[in-house]
């Protein structure tokens, strides 16, 4: 493996782009004309401080990750790079994407960024061997981005950027438990606690993801009720939360790997659709 593909890795693309798109649609969220040239920036900055969050989790969980099908195969535990090789990469990616966020924006959007990395990379990631409240801790984070471009865009911790957080930070709990019951043989190989307690693929569990996805539906309309957007998306908002609610009563029918498989992707489709509904009819 190359040098340039293996710290390329380190960064999770997909999912550090993922993290990233959510910051440029608090950004278009908040800014009073779409500049997309500056929500570019912002994903840029979201990308930089995400693939820093990331690698610091590859470098603490190097041991656990040569236990996992799913993980051997990383830069780390291949030795193809080197933990004082990534230990540079988080800093030079941090100071990116900080300086970025403060330059080009705000302090405050730059310090809610640094308290995301410091919780992912510092609190979840050693959390996960040790309780489930990891998903609650890690879906703070997870959380921020939406409300990080909120704030990039206006320079103030506003009502509106709080339900972007809230809508984001709710979403977390049925698509992480979902990725733990589909992972469940290879996460229990390394040690780590992601379901909920007492950590079963059961209906306690699938009660669990259905009630996080009930309450995530009169969550994702508040932004229609602070009039951030017309009609189109609360029926868009709706509809998408009630096909995602059926999912999860699927798996408390059948308590299945397929079911929550379905619940993965379903968490998938559902926050870029949601999130681009919200972008489109933005008043």
């Amino acid at each position: 493996m190359s040098k340039a593909r293996a710290f390329f890795q380190l960064l999770k693309f997909r999912l550090a782009l993922t993290v990233a798109f959510s910051s440029a649609i608090g950004y278009l969220l908040g800014a009073h004309e779409l500049d997309w040239s500056r929500a570019l920036l912002v994903m840029l900055g979201g990308l930089a401080v995400t693939g820093s969050a990331n690698t610091i989790n590859q470098i603490f969980e190097v041991d656990l990750d040569r236990q996992m099908k799913r993980t051997a195969q990383r830069p780390l535990p291949l030795g193809s790079i080197t933990a004082a090789e990534a230990w540079v990469f988080v800093v030079v990616l941090g100071v990116l994407g900080l300086g970025l966020l403060t330059y080009f924006f705000n302090p405050l959007a730059a310090a809610l960024s640094l308290v995301s990395l410091i919780l992912y990379g510092f609190v979840y990631t050693p959390l996960k061997t040790i309780s489930p409240v990891c998903v609650a801790v890690g879906a703070i984070p997870g959380g921020l981005p939406p409300l990080i471009g909120w704030v990039a865009a206006t320079g103030y911790l506003g009502v509106e950027g709080w339900i972007l957080f809230g809508i984001q930070f709710m979403w977390q709990f049925p698509h992480f438990w979902a990725i733990a019951w589909v992972l469940d043989d290879d996460y229990k190989k390394a040690g780590f606690k992601m379901l909920p307690t007492p950590g079963k693929k059961d209906l306690r569990t699938a009660f669990q993801i259905m009630t996080y996805t009930l309450v995530l539906i009169p969550l994702s309309l508040l932004p229609f009720y602070f009039r951030m957007t017309g009609t189109t998306y609360p029926m868009v908002a709706a509809i998408c939360g009630v096909l995602f609610l059926m999912q999860t009563f699927y798996l408390m029918r059948t308590v299945s790997k397929k079911a929550a498989m379905s619940i993965m992707f379903g968490s998938f489709l559902y926050l870029p659709i949601v999130q681009i509904a919200l972008v489109l009819d933005k008043i």
